[in-house]
C-alpha cells in the first residue's frame, strides 16, 4: 500500500450518502418482545447475509470469507498485514494499523494481496465486509461493510476509524460482559463478494476516464446548460441516415462558420474521427446564439423542429432533398364521422414528432389509446353536417402512416393551473424496446409491412423545472447495446439502465426514509426525478436504411480536407507559441512610411499594414545581429545594406514616438540592443535610415560637425520635416536633414527649398515644431536651434506665407490657412457614417460618410449634412447608435452648445460617458417641421394595421401637444397616402402594389374613410383600451404601443343598426350581437404575442361560419389558419381557457362580457430582447 490518505477515512455514519463507507445500524427492534436468535460471528453464512446482503440490482462474479486470527496486538507493529486469501482469481488480504492510522482507533483495510502491483488496467468491483469478534465469545463482533472499485492506484480500501482502541480493550464491551480483545486475541473476517461490471463504470471515479478508448466514441462538451442539445445531436448523430442527409447538403462553396449546415457537418465529422470531447460552440454561434442563450435550458422539442426546419431549406434542389421528411415525417388524420349517415369531414395532416400525455397514463400504449380516443358528439353537442343538418358524430385522431423513426415527445411539464405554474411530471410510465404501432393506425391504412418498432434512444431529464440535467441512453448501431451519453463523458450501459431506472415514479421505501435526495434541487423527494421525456423509435423493417454502414457515411472530402489544414494550422500555431521565446517583434519605420503618413508624430504605429504608412514588423530570432537584421531590412527594400542605418526608437514623456540614436555595433543581438537602448516596450521599434552615396561611392551621413566649424559644439542632429499644403490642405513627411545644433533656425530655410525643389528666394516660409498632438508652437528665426530646444528626431513643419486674399479664399471654401489650424482639424476630425433611420435600401442619400470634426456644434453637422442630402439644416434630427446592436437610440437633443464629441460621447469629458454608444456612426432622418417647430409637437408612434392585422406599417406622428386623437388620424391620413402616392409614382403603374411597408394605393384613406379609423392602445400584446375621437393627447407618451385600423365593413353596418350590445350590460340582459377583444397566444394565455383586435360575434353562429369571418378580419387563410386553435380566454391571464370546435356556437360558450377570443397558435415573431420565451436558429 503505497498511500494511507483520505479515501481510506471512514466518515461519520449521520453522512448516508456516501457510499463508499460503512454505516453501522443497531439491530433492528423486536416485535413484542420476542428475542430473535442471537448471530454468531463464527456463522459465517448467517453473517454474510444479515449484515451484507446481495444486491438486487448487481449480479455476484464470485465470493468467500476468510479469517484471520490476530495474536499479541500490543506486540505489533504499526502496520501489519494479514494472510494472503484468494477470490476468484483476485487475491486479498487485510491490511491492518492496531495502533490506529493517525487517529485513536484501530483502523482496518482490505487491500489486494498480488505480490506485485497489477497491470494498470485491472479493477475488480467488489462488496466487502469486516468483522472483527472475540474468539471465546462470537457474540461480541464489530462490522464495517463497504462497496469499492480496486484499482492498481486505489489498491486498498476500508475504515480508518473501525473501532475505538479505548472500547476494544474494556472490560465489558457494548454491554457484553468481556472485552472485545482478549489476552491480546481477536478474530477478523473479511466477507468478500466481487460484483460482475457489464458497464465497465460501476463505482469508477473517471478519474483519466477516456470515452474513445472504453466505447470508440467520444461525448460533447457542456456550455453552460447545453446538455438538452448534447443529448438530441448524439441521438440525431446515430441515426446514421440522418447524419449521411446532413452530409449531402453542398457546403463547399458556402464553407461560413455562420451556415448552420455547415457548421454541423463539422460537429459530426469530429464525434466520427476525433479521439477527445467535441465542442459545440461552433455549432451554437452558427445558430446566432449568445451567452445568454447557452446558459438557459431550452425545450428540445422546439429545438428539434427548428432545426429539421433549417436543415429541409438547406436541402431543397440537393441529393438530400426530402431525405428528413422520408425519415421522420408520418401523417395523421382528424376527423368527424357520423354515426346514422355517411358523411365525414377530414384533414390529413404531416406531424414530425408526436407529443403525448404521461399524466393518468401508465405506459406508452396508454398514452397512444389516450391520443386516439374517440369522442362522441351528441345530445347538445351534436355535429352540423352540411346537407344532413345535426347529427350524432364521432371525433377523433387517427394514424395514417407512421414514419421510419418516430420521435415521441412525453409531456412532463405541464402547467399546474392549482399552483398556477409550470410542473414537471415524475409519474411512472413505461415504455417497451419493440413497440407495436398497428393498433393505432386506421383501419384502412397501408399494413403489408410491419409496424413494429425498436428503441433506439431514450433521452432523460433528471432534476426539476427549476434545475435539472439532460442525458441520453443510446444504441449506436442496430444490434449492439446501450450507451450513456452524459455531455462529455460516453459509458456502457445496461437495459435496465436505460429503460426500467426511467421510468420514473416512487422510490421503494426503505426504513421509512422521507425520499432521496435530488442531487439538481438539493431536495428530499419520494419521486424519481431522473425520467424520460424524448424516446426515439426506429422501424424494425428499416432498420438497414437507418442504421447504414460507415462506408456509407462517409463525409464529404471537402470537409476532410478543411478540417486538416485547419488542424495543421492550430499545430503551427501551437509550435510558435512554444517558440515565442525564441522570436521577438521588431516593428520598422522607414522614410516611404514617414512620407505616406498624414498625421501626428513620424508614423503610424497601429495603421493598417494594407497601407503605405504602416511600419513593417519583423519576427526574428533574439540572436540575430543588428548586421543580419539591417542585411534583412535592406533586402526587403531592394537598396543596398551599407547605405541602411537602424535608429532605436524612444517613447518620449510628452507621449511621441521619435528616433534616439544610431545602433553602431553590428555584432550586438537585436534583443540586447532593444534591453539596453529602447523603452520598456512590447515590441522594439526601429527607424531604418537611408543615405545617398559620396563622391567615392561610399554612405553619407551627416553625423559630425566639419573639423573648420568656428562654433563649438555643433553637432550635427537630424530632423523630420513635413509641409502642409493650404492649397490642398495636407500635411505629409517631406523626408529628414542633418543641420548643425547651434545654427539659427532661419539657416534651414536653404535646407528645406533645396528638399522641395523650390528656387532661393522664391517665397517666405512659416516654421512650427510639433511637440506633441495638441502642442504645435511656431519657430523664432533669428535663435538656434539649441536655444529652441530641438533636439535628434524633432519635427519641423513648414508652410508658405500666404497673401490675405489667398488665406481668405481658402477660408472661404472651408479649408485651413495655418498649419495649427490643420493640426488641430486632424486631431479632432472624425469620419462619421450617417444612415437613414427608417429607409428600407442604401444609396448615397440614405447611407454615407462625412468627414467632420469633435468641435463642430450641432447646427454645423446638420449644416453638413443638409448640403449632402439638399435638405434644410434646421429639418435634421440625429439619433446615436447602440453600438452593441446597431439600433437607434433617443433622438439627439438640439442644444447650440453640444459639440459632435458630446453628442457620440453624452458624457464626453466627464463622468457619465456611455459604454453602448458608437462613436462613429449617427442615423438621421428630415422631418417635415424644423426642431423649434417640433419642440410644441408630441411625438406619437402610431402602426396602420391593413390586410386584417397582417401588415403593420409603423409611423412616427407630431401631433400637437393640446391636439386629440382626430388631430393624429387627420396626421395618418396624410402619411399613409403620401406613402402610397409615392409607390405609385416609383411603379407607374395602376395595378395593386405594396411599397416596403406594405401599403398599397387601394388603402388610401379618403375623408370619408375618417370617421371609421379605431384607434387603440395595447399592452402586453392585449387591448389596454379604445381612444375616443375627441380624447386628448396631453396624457400620452411617446412609448405607447398604439395601433390604428380601418373599422371593418361588418362593424360599421351593425352600428348603424344599432345592433351591437352595451358593453356595460351583461349578457343576459343585453343579447344582441357583441364586440369583444381578440388576443393571440400560446399554449399559455400568460404567453400572448401578436397583434390584438376586435372582433364582432354574432349570436347563434356556428362557429366554422365565425372561422371564415376571423379569416376575413385578420388575413390568416390556408394552412396558417388551419393551424390555430380557437378558445374563450377569460379576462385574467392565469385562467383556463375553453376551446371551441367547429360545430360549437362562440357566443354559447361565453360566460362573461368581459371575455376575449384566443387564437392559440406558435410564436414565429419572437423578439430578439426576449429570446428565452423560444429558442431560435439563425
Amino acid at each position: 500500500m503505497d498511500q494511507l490518505g483520505s479515501d481510506m477515512l471512514v466518515e461519520p455514519p449521520e453522512l448516508e450518502e456516501n457510499k463508499d463507507v460503512a454505516i453501522i445500524s443497531p439491530d433492528d427492534p423486536t416485535e413484542d418482545g420476542e428475542q430473535e436468535p442471537e448471530i454468531r460471528a463464527d456463522s459465517f453464512e448467517e453473517m454474510a447475509a444479515k449484515f451484507m446482503p446481495e444486491n438486487p440490482d448487481l449480479e455476484t462474479d464470485i465470493e468467500t470469507y476468510d479469517t484471520w486470527h490476530i495474536q499479541g496486538w500490543r506486540s505489533m507493529t504499526r502496520r501489519e498485514r494479514g494472510p494472503v486469501f484468494e477470490c476468484g482469481e483476485h487475491k486479498w488480504r487485510i491490511l491492518f494499523f492496531p495502533y490506529g492510522n493517525n487517529v485513536d482507533c484501530a483502523s482496518m483495510y482490505l487491500e489486494q494481496g498480488f505480490e506485485e502491483k497489477p497491470s494498470d488496467d485491472w479493477y475488480a468491483c467488489v462488496q466487502f465486509m469486516l468483522v472483527m469478534w472475540n474468539p471465546n465469545d462470537p457474540t461480541i463482533y464489530l462490522t464495517h461493510t463497504a462497496n469499492h472499485r480496486f484499482t492498481a492506484e486505489e489498491s486498498d480500501w476500508g475504515f480508518t476509524r473501525f473501532a475505538e482502541l479505548r472500547k476494544l480493550f474494556t472490560n465489558s464491551f457494548e454491554n457484553k460482559d468481556r472485552p472485545m480483545v482478549e489476552e491480546d486475541s481477536v478474530m477478523v473476517t473479511a466477507y468478500v463478494r466481487i460484483l460482475k461490471d457489464p458497464t465497465g463504470v460501476l463505482w469508477h471515479n473517471f478519474i483519466n476516464y477516456d470515452s474513445k478508448k472504453e466505447t470508440g466514441m467520444v461525448g460533447l462538451k457542456n456550455q453552460g446548460a447545453t446538455c438538452y442539445l448534447n443529448s438530441l445531436l448524439q441521438s440525431l448523430y446515430f441515426t446514421n441516415a440522418f447524419r449521411k442527409a446532413v452530409y449531402q447538403i453542398p457546403t463547399e462553396q458556402e464553407a461560413d462558420r455562420t451556415n448552420s449546415a455547415y457548421a454541423l457537418q463539422r460537429l459530426f465529422y469530429r464525434l466520427q474521427k476525433d479521439p477527445v470531447v467535441v465542442s459545440t460552440n461552433e455549432l451554437t454561434a452558427s445558430f446566432g446564439w449568445e451567452s445568454k442563450q447557452v446558459f438557459e435550458q431550452q425545450d428540445v422539442q422546439e429545438l428539434s423542429r427548428k432545426l429539421m426546419e433549417k436543415l429541409e431549406e438547406r436541402m431543397k434542389g440537393t441529393s438530400a432533398e426530402n431525405a428528413l421528411a422520408k425519415m421522420f415525417v408520418g401523417k395523421m388524420k382528424t376527423y368527424i364521422s357520423c354515426i346514422n349517415v355517411n358523411y365525414e369531414s377530414s384533414r390529413m395532416e404531416d406531424f414530425w414528432d408526436i407529443q403525448l400525455n404521461v399524466r393518468n397514463n401508465k405506459s406508452l400504449d396508454d398514452s397512444f389509446k389516450d391520443y386516439i380516443q374517440v369522442e362522441t358528439m351528441d345530445g347538445e353537442n351534436k355535429y352540423f353536417a352540411e346537407g344532413f343538418g345535426l347529427q350524432d358524430a364521432k371525433k377523433g385522431v387517427i394514424f395514417e402512416v407512421f414514419p421510419q423513426v418516430l420521435h415521441l415527445q412525453l409531456k412532463r411539464f405541464e402547467y399546474d393551473f392549482e399552483r398556477d405554474a409550470l410542473m414537471k411530471i415524475n409519474e411512472r410510465f413505461e415504455f417497451p424496446e419493440v413497440f407495436d404501432a398497428t393498433p393505432y393506425l386506421d383501419e384502412k391504412a397501408d399494413k403489408s409491412e410491419p409496424y413494429t418498432y425498436r428503441l433506439h434512444s431514450v433521452l432523460v431529464h433528471s432534476g426539476d423545472l427549476n434545475a435539472g440535467h439532460y442525458y441520453a441512453f443510446i444504441k449506436p448501431t442496430k444490434d449492439s447495446g446501450y450507451y450513456r451519453f452524459d455531455d462529455d463523458r460516453v459509458t456502457r450501459s445496461t437495459k435496465k439502465e436505460a429503460l426500467d431506472d426511467n421510468f420514473g415514479g416512487e422510490y421503494p421505501t426503505q426504513n421509512g426514509t422521507n425520499g432521496v435526495r435530488n442531487p439538481y434541487t438539493n431536495r428530499l423527494s419520494t419521486k424519481k426525478s431522473n425520467n424520460a421525456y424524448m424516446l426515439v423509435y426506429i422501424r424494425e423493417s428499416r432498420q438497414d436504411d437507418i442504421f447504414l454502414t460507415a462506408e456509407d457515411v462517409e463525409p464529404p472530402p471537402h470537409l476532410e480536407r478543411k478540417l486538416v489544414e485547419e488542424r495543421l494550422a492550430l499545430e503551427k500555431k501551437r509550435k510558435e507559441r512554444e517558440e515565442a521565446h525564441l522570436y521577438m517583434n521588431v516593428q520598422v519605420a522607414t522614410e516611404d512610411n514617414f512620407r505616406s503618413h498624414q498625421g501626428f508624430d513620424i508614423v503610424q504605429w497601429n495603421a493598417d499594414q494594407a497601407t503605405p504608412q504602416a511600419p513593417r514588423t519583423y519576427k526574428i530570432l533574439r540572436t540575430t545581429t543588428l548586421k543580419d537584421f539591417t542585411e534583412h531590412v535592406a533586402e526587403q527594400m531592394a537598396i543596398n545594406p551599407d547605405f541602411c542605418r537602424p535608429w532605436v526608437m524612444v517613447n518620449r514623456q510628452n507621449g511621441t514616438v521619435r528616433p534616439d540614436q544610431p545602433l553602431t555595433y553590428p555584432s550586438m543581438t537585436v534583443e540586447e540592443a532593444a534591453q539596453k537602448y529602447s523603452t520598456k516596450n512590447s515590441i522594439f521599434r526601429i527607424w531604418m535610415e537611408t543615405t545617398g552615396a559620396d563622391e567615392e561611392g561610399k554612405p553619407k551621413w551627416g553625423e559630425l560637425a566639419t573639423p573648420t566649424d568656428p562654433q563649438p559644439n555643433n553637432r550635427q542632429i537630424v530632423l523630420f520635416l513635413k509641409h502642409f499644403d493650404a492649397e490642398k490642405q495636407s500635411l505629409y513627411g517631406v523626408g529628414h536633414i542633418y543641420i548643425g545644433w547651434q545654427q539659427k533656425v532661419a539657416e534651414l530655410a536653404p535646407l528645406i527649398l533645396d528638399i522641395m525643389g523650390w528656387p532661393t528666394n522664391s517665397c517666405t516660409l512659416k516654421l512650427h515644431e510639433e511637440i506633441k498632438q495638441n502642442m504645435i508652437e511656431p519657430m523664432k528665426a533669428k535663435i538656434s536651434l539649441a536655444a529652441s530646444e530641438i533636439q535628434d528626431g524633432d519635427i519641423i513643419c513648414f508652410q508658405r506665407v500666404l497673401s490675405e486674399k489667398e488665406a481668405g479664399n481658402i477660408q472661404a471654401s472651408g479649408g485651413y490657412a495655418d498649419a495649427r489650424e490643420f493640426y488641430d482639424y486632424l486631431l479632432n476630425k472624425v469620419v462619421i457614417s450617417f444612415r437613414h433611420r427608417t429607409a428600407p435600401e442604401e444609396n448615397e442619400k440614405t447611407f454615407f460618410p462625412l468627414v467632420l470634426s469633435k468641435r463642430m456644434t450641432y447646427d454645423q453637422v446638420a449644416a453638413r449634412v443638409g448640403e449632402h442630402l439638399s435638405e434644410p439644416p434646421d429639418h435634421i434630427r440625429f439619433y446615436t447608435v447602440n453600438s452593441t446592436n446597431g439600433r437607434p437610440k433617443a433622438a439627439v437633443k438640439r442644444v447650440p452648445t453640444a459639440t459632435l464629441a458630446n453628442i457620440l460621447q453624452p458624457g464626453y469629458g466627464g463622468y457619465a460617458t456611455s459604454q453602448n454608444t458608437s462613436n462613429t456612426e449617427l442615423y438621421f432622418e428630415v422631418l417635415e417641421l424644423s426642431l423649434a417647430e417640433i419642440e410644441t409637437r408630441k411625438n406619437l408612434k402610431v402602426t396602420w394595421l391593413t390586410e386584417g392585422v397582417q401588415k403593420e406599417e409603423v409611423f412616427d406622428l407630431l401631433v400637437p401637444k393640446q391636439g386629440t386623437i382626430q388631430d393624429l388620424i387627420l396626421l395618418l391620413q396624410k402619411r399613409v397616402n403620401a406613402a402610397t402616392n409615392q409607390v405609385d409614382a416609383t411603379n407607374n403603374s395602376t395595378s395593386p402594389h405594396v411599397n416596403g411597408n406594405g401599403t398599397t394605393p387601394g388603402q388610401i384613406i379618403s375623408d370619408d374613410d375618417l370617421a371609421n379609423i379605431r384607434v387603440y392602445e395595447v399592452h402586453n400584446n392585449r387591448i389596454f383600451r379604445e381612444f375616443d375621437p375627441t380624447a386628448t393627447v396631453a396624457h400620452l407618451n411617446e412609448y405607447l404601443q398604439l395601433y390604428a385600423e380601418r373599422i371593418p365593413e361588418e362593424e360599421v353596418q351593425a352600428r348603424k343598426k344599432n345592433d351591437i350590445a352595451d358593453g356595460g350590460l351583461s349578457l343576459e340582459e343585453d343579447q344582441r350581437d357583441r364586440l369583444i377583444m381578440a388576443i393571440h397566444f400560446d399554449k399559455e394565455t400568460s404567453k400572448a404575442h401578436g397583434v390584438p383586435f376586435v372582433f364582432l360575434v354574432k349570436q347563434g353562429e356556428v362557429f366554422s361560419d365565425t372561422k371564415e369571418r376571423i379569416s376575413k378580419r385578420t388575413g390568416l387563410k390556408g394552412k396558417q389558419l388551419e393551424k390555430i386553435k380557437f378558445a374563450v380566454v377569460p379576462r385574467s391571464m392565469y385562467m383556463k381557457p375553453t376551446y371551441v370546435e367547429d360545430d360549437e356556437i362562440l357566443s354559447e360558450k361565453m360566460n362573461a362580457n368581459d371575455e376575449m377570443l384566443g387564437l392559440d397558435h406558435r410564436n414565429t415573431k419572437v423578439s430578439s430582447y426576449n429570446r428565452n420565451e423560444s429558442i431560435f436558429i439563425r
